[in-house]
């Protein structure tokens, strides 16, 4: 046991201390209220124990202890002895010899003086280590080294990774912001790249003392007692019952093993914001690991966002001295290598970027839930709720895909029994009038019989249940998300985590920096915009925004008129093939065609969304992020269902009748639908579209990637100094050569699976299946994205949120419009109305209501009207039929609208009101229903901050007390 006593020890020669970092702190005493959680060093797999001398070599191995001691690190509530002794002895301090690395600086302000008659009473024997061999502690220190992870020395954990070229002309800019590092209490070590001469690395690491004092400053909530709760009494009288029940149920297989995963403590622990005059109220059972990677790479991070490299207000921070080409790179290293010689099952995880790669990013976990607390370790909050929000949109797709699997069943089976469909392919004597001007020739309406059944498999009696279906599905999805984030929330400990207050853009500083005006929050002068001047950039921002939606439409007409030039001449084809087919030839090029159009734009908008953005120079990077995610989401959302929005509610609809046709500049005949209705083609739209876009993103998001890291090993390879030399790069050089991650940081991945959502919810009427398939990539890109995240780019740098930031609204908003577009789908595009208003007015069961099939008897005949042939002056004679509600030639008043189309007018705009004011009822009194908290959390957080005020309290003052005992005043039992 190793005694502090008397002043504070000196840093060492080689190290540049701040001056607040050199002012000596009273000792702080450890309170006996002070209950560790499990131990630190279970924050690693068990199997990680195997590889301790690899991940703390500066540690020997201290000789078994007697038994209390054991007791005590096993149990998380024990004795007051046990409890006190097991805080303050630590595994770095047992057994140290001479040759053992100590830094000053590791202790700093930390005095782990306990009372010494407490550890005569626990008779506590300890034995000397042996001393190790120079030589195996030399070889050691040298593999650990060379593995990336440590300084030279092998015992100093490198934190961060700054690159720069030794070609660089920022030398005095570099030179400065690293002087200034070492002055802030960071250590620095610079070594050259393996594989490129030119190529410079800086590792970073943070000492206790500095990581301590930022904690701090930074807030960040830390352990001090394990959680106790008041239900427990409940899980131990019925626990034993539930364990013989459980044994009887089978295993779920999506579980993974609670024995592959380690056992993350810190998310039952209560927390507070760090303190370092509090530090004895802490859980302190491990220095290196009380710190997780993420946060010290956190502080870090922080550190060098507000470092100055030269004399000025604005001249700080990492940002800038990437963006001016003084650094190349900076990000925190990966915790190692992702893959193992051994298996995980005998041998155990090297890393934790090991166990996610075998737990988590293998092909083979895809049925398996998601390590959310490993993800959220490892890669910080932001990122691990991206992956919960998809995990829970993808679980959440299960029904919805099941319902519209059923619905799609349900209308093959029923297809061949349809009484529509039935008419259609019975009708031989039908003659349809022709569909283009020139080469159409005369057909019958049997030859639509293969389109009208497979119209039949999206537009049958289900349609409108799912629908409806569809819009109470995506509220209760965004409800229950709001559930499960307070409870993930409350697990990360970020309910009462407030976002620090961000610093500005270098752009926002450097443009208005003449105009200042005094933070209401900080309360110091910052660059200020006037208003005139943001309402004009906006203005033209907006401006910018509809001339680029107008660009959408000019490509969606162009698509438009490809579609009408097409359509004669694939009528007039050689082929007998395409020529009998010609309008899904004609369909099926215009998706492919618009597809492309689709992607290409895609490419300018996101360069325009940028400038723009700039344009409007933000105040800060989240407001930045948001505007661009807000365009970004108009340009695509616009881009990808224009078409489908033309095809849905235009097509068709003003094309005339025959004989008086409307033309396109007077040249070109507008396309009508299919007689077997519009809803193929709005299909066959979406599903083409769809299923191309999603391959396409899963190639660049897995392909692109795995390309570059492959090319960049080839360069290396052919180099040749690695196979000449058999020399393994270093885990910092690994990282440098991984790609970075997106520009925009997640933005991209929310834009790809909200513009899937709204594919799954805006047209899910007229493509039952969108959920199937929507569901069928979400497992896929789950597993893309994580084995992007582990294995092709560089570790992001771990951050902190609360919510998934303007997605949400986003997501509310298509939650709307899909209603609105539904019902406008059900009751134009589809036939459900016509057949509905039939089979009650003008069918055989007009006086006894909708009973069965055959009360759609003559439907198609009804739907269909008469015009003569002679009128076209095309050498036909007699009559064609063609789809619509119009009086013959033989009336009174010929080619007039009838009755029928007037009621069919009627019922389509009652539909379209009573179906809008009936889903949103269902879908606010859900949303009212539907708590945003879970009440057992609500009482859980209430029970915890009465009982974490109570322990602060009372470990204060029991404390204060003991300091009053030991200093010779009298003892008080109240409060002194």
């Amino acid at each position: 046991y190793r005694h502090h006593s008397g002043p504070r020890p000196q840093a060492q020669p080689g190290m540049n201390t701040s001056k607040s970092e050199t002012v000596k702190e009273p000792p702080l005493k450890p309170s006996r209220r002070s209950m560790p959680c499990l131990a630190q060093s279970q924050t690693h797999p068990q199997s990680l124990s195997k590889h301790s001398s690899f991940l703390q070599p500066n540690r020997v191995q201290p000789q078994p202890q007697p038994q209390p001691l054991s007791a005590g690190t096993s149990t998380a509530v024990g004795t007051y002895k046990e409890s006190y002794l097991f805080y303050f002895v630590f595994p770095s301090d047992i057994g140290k010899d001479k040759d053992t690395y100590t830094d000053d600086s590791e202790h700093g302000n930390y005095d782990s003086r306990t009372d010494q008659s407490l550890l005569i009473q626990n008779k506590l024997i300890r034995q000397k280590p042996e001393p190790r061999i120079k030589s195996s502690l030399k070889n050691e220190m040298n593999a650990i080294a060379s593995s990336g992870l440590f300084f030279k020395d092998g015992k100093k954990r490198i934190d961060y990774i700054l690159v720069y070229k030794k070609s660089s002309l920022q030398v005095e800019k570099r030179s400065t912001f690293e002087k200034n590092l070492r002055a802030e209490g960071l250590m620095l070590e610079r070594e050259p790249a393996v594989t490129n001469n030119d190529i410079m690395f800086v590792k970073i690491h943070c000492p206790w003392e500095t990581l301590c004092k930022y904690a701090e400053r930074m807030n960040i909530r830390m352990p001090f007692r394990k959680k106790c709760y008041y239900t427990d009494w409940r899980s131990k009288t019925m626990g034993r019952n539930m364990r013989e029940l459980k044994s009887w149920l089978p295993r779920n297989p999506m579980k993974l093993d609670k024995e592959a995963l380690p056992d993350l403590e810190e998310t039952d622990c209560y927390t507070a914001p760090f303190s370092r005059a509090r530090i004895h109220h802490f859980t302190i059972n491990n220095k290196d690991s009380f710190f997780s990677n993420s946060t010290r790479s956190r502080i870090v991070h922080h550190m060098l966002q507000r470092t100055k490299y030269e004399d000025g207000k604005s001249k700080m921070g990492i940002n800038r001295l990437l963006n001016n080409g003084t650094y190349e790179a900076a990000f925190p290293p990966h915790e190692g290598s992702h893959k193992s010689r051994h298996p995980i099952k005998t041998h155990g995880a090297q890393n934790h970027r090991h166990l996610l790669y075998e737990r988590w990013a293998r092909w083979g976990m895809w049925y398996k839930y998601q390590p959310l607390d490993l993800i959220r370790r490892y890669f910080g909050e932001k990122i691990g709720l991206y992956f919960a929000w998809l995990g829970w949109y993808t679980g959440m797709l299960i029904p919805a895909a099941l319902v519209g699997l059923f619905v799609f069943l349900y209308g093959l089976f029923t297809m061949d029994s349809s009484q529509v469909s039935r008419e259609i392919c019975e009708a031989n004597e039908t003659i349809m009038c022709p569909m283009c001007e020139r080469n159409c020739t005369l057909q019958k309406l049997n030859e639509s019989c293969i389109y009208a059944k497979v119209t039949h498999l999206f537009d049958n009696g289900g349609t409108v249940f799912f629908a409806i279906f569809m819009a109470i599905w995506a509220t209760v999805f965004l409800e229950f998300w709001k559930r499960r984030r307070a409870v993930l929330t409350y697990d990360w400990d970020l309910i009462d985590w407030e976002d620090e207050e961000e610093e500005l853009r270098p752009q926002f500083e450097a443009k208005y920096s003449q105009v200042e005006r005094v933070n209401p929050i900080t309360g110091k002068p910052e660059p200020f915009q006037p208003f005139p001047d943001k309402l004009s950039r906006l203005m033209v921002s907006v401006s910018g925004i509809f001339f680029m939606i107008s660009l959408v439409l000019t490509a969606v007409f162009a698509v438009v008129v490809y579609r009408l030039v097409a359509m004669e001449q694939f009528a007039s084809f050689q082929w007998y093939f395409i020529k009998k087919y010609w309008q899904f030839a004609t369909s099926g090029t215009g998706v492919c065609i618009n597809f492309m159009i689709i992607m290409s734009l895609n490419v300018v908008y996101e360069k325009v969304a940028y400038l723009l953005t700039d344009l409007e120079h933000p105040r800060t990077d989240s407001e930045w992020e948001n505007s661009f995610a807000l365009k970004m989401f108009l340009f695509q959302f616009v881009n990808l269902n224009s078409s489908i929005f033309y095809i849905a509610f235009f097509l068709g609809r003003f094309a005339g009748r025959p004989g008086k046709y409307n033309k396109l500049f007077n040249r070109w005949r507008l396309e009508e639908c299919h007689p077997s209705g519009c809803l193929i083609d709005l299909c066959l739209q979406m599903g083409v579209i769809m299923v191309l876009k999603q391959m396409w993103n899963n190639f660049m998001e897995l392909g692109y990637p795995l390309l570059q890291n492959w090319w960049s090993r080839r360069k290396i390879k052919r180099g040749g100094q690695l196979l000449e030399h058999k020399i393994s790069l270093p885990q910092w050089e690994k990282d440098w050569n991984l790609q970075p991650m997106n520009l925009h940081g997640l933005m991209d991945e929310y834009l790809e699976m909200v513009l899937q959502f709204g594919f799954t919810t805006i047209f899910v009427a007229a493509f039952p299946l969108a959920p199937l398939l929507a569901l069928l990539n979400n497992i896929i890109e789950i597993r893309l994205d994580a084995y992007k995240f582990v294995t092709q780019w560089r570790r992001p740098m771990p951050a902190r949120a609360t919510d998934i930031g303007i997605w949400y609204g986003i997501l509310e908003g298509i939650g709307v419009l899909a209603v609105i577009t539904n019902a406008f789908v059900i009751a134009i595009t589809s036939d459900y109305i016509p057949r509905f208003v039939y089979a009650y007015k003008y069918g055989p069961c007009a006086d006894q209501g909708y009973t069965q099939e055959k009360c759609l008897k003559g439907y198609v005949n009804s739907s269909l009207s008469v015009f003569d042939l002679n009128e076209l002056e095309m050498g036909y004679s007699g009559y064609c039929r063609y789809r619509d509600y119009r009086a013959p030639p033989w009336s009174s008043s010929p080619y007039e609208f009838t009755l029928q189309f007037w009621h069919v007018l009627a019922a389509r705009l009652a539909f379209i009101i009573v179906f809008e004011h009936l889903v949103f009822g269902i879908k606010s009194f859900i949303a009212y229903l539907i708590p945003d908290m879970p009440k057992d959390l609500c009482d859980r957080m209430r029970r915890e901050k009465y009982l974490v005020q109570e322990m602060m309290y009372e470990a204060e003052l029991e404390h204060l007390q003991r300091e009053r005992k030991k200093n010779g005043k009298q003892y008080h039992h109240e409060w002194p």
